[in-house]
């Protein structure tokens, strides 16, 4: 039986994988929350894959604060960068798979069709650089990776844009959300079921993959069906916008090609809406 490693698991992620873990119980799971495990500690880390003996480590530990990366560069790089080349140093060290998490902004949004895992990246905030030196650092120092970039992640738990709006409806606060940025929204849930489908196959195709749901939207249609779905349309006003000043800077159009995963793995990823749809009656 194969035992994981799962660190960060009270972030939004972390909680995904401990729901999608009752699907996949051949796996033996150790759950590490922040409090026990700082990934910035190489020692930290060290210790406890003496004490595991783990086979894999699914790294749902990230500074994902976008706006609040680009004042805080050096806690942004010392998580999603130094600590990626602390997971990766010592998981090579006890021949143990990584599974790092990536984003859709390591590209600066000048494209106008989905980008591969080939594009050149040019990240335009700190949030995208830092995550683009933690992919960098994993690739090289370690062969049994996955880094999986993705976007938009929403689900039931921890601080996302669905949670947002729905809440923003319980309140019935008017909602001004733009339309100048275009991307996919990805459930988080169906990332954490596909990582441990994947991880559960025969063979293993290692290497960096993009992994969104089908399709692309706004933001302003990401709210609008959120509210739609939910049934609260009615409950507050929704109007677009065409800009939102940020302190961080954001990609104008960042949708992934999910080409590769579906040719290595015969991946068919859900469309966003009806992902969006199964998650809002699931928690109705």
């Amino acid at each position: 039986m194969k035992k994981i490693l799962i660190t960060g698991a009270n972030g939004q992620l972390g909680q995904c994988f401990k729901k999608a873990a009752v699907n996949f119980q051949n796996f033996e799971y150790h759950f590490a929350t922040s409090g026990e495990l700082d990934i910035t500690s190489k020692d930290q880390i060290q210790a406890l894959f003496q004490k595991g003996k783990f086979d894999v480590c699914i790294n749902c530990a990230a500074y994902t604060k976008v706006d609040e990366a680009e004042k805080n560069m050096e806690l942004a790089f010392n998580i999603n960068a130094l600590a990626a080349k602390y997971l990766a140093d010592i998981c090579k060290k006890h021949a143990a798979v990584l599974v790092h998490f990536s984003t859709d902004y390591v590209f600066d949004g000048t494209a106008t069709t989905p980008y591969k895992e080939i594009d050149p990246v040019n990240p335009i905030n700190v949030y995208g650089a830092s995550k683009l030196a933690g992919e960098q650092n994993i690739r090289q120092v370690c062969k049994k990776y996955y880094i999986f970039r993705t976007s938009w992640l929403y689900s039931e738990f921890g601080h996302n844009f669905f949670r947002t709006i729905l809440k923003k409806a319980e309140e019935k606060q008017d909602l001004n959300i733009v339309t100048s940025q275009r991307g996919t929204p990805t459930n988080a849930n169906d990332l954490a079921n596909y990582v441990l489908q994947i991880l559960n196959a025969e063979k293993q195709k290692f290497g960096l993959y993009h992994f969104s749901n089908k399709g692309e939207a706004t933001w302003y249609d990401f709210a609008e069906a959120i509210l739609k779905f939910s049934g609260n349309a009615e409950k507050i006003k929704l109007e677009k916008s065409d800009f939102y000043k940020t302190p961080a800077e954001r990609p104008n159009y960042s949708v992934l090609s999910n080409d590769k995963i579906r040719t290595n793995f015969s991946y068919e990823s859900k469309d966003w809406k009806e992902s969006l749809k199964d998650l809002v009656a699931e928690v109705s």
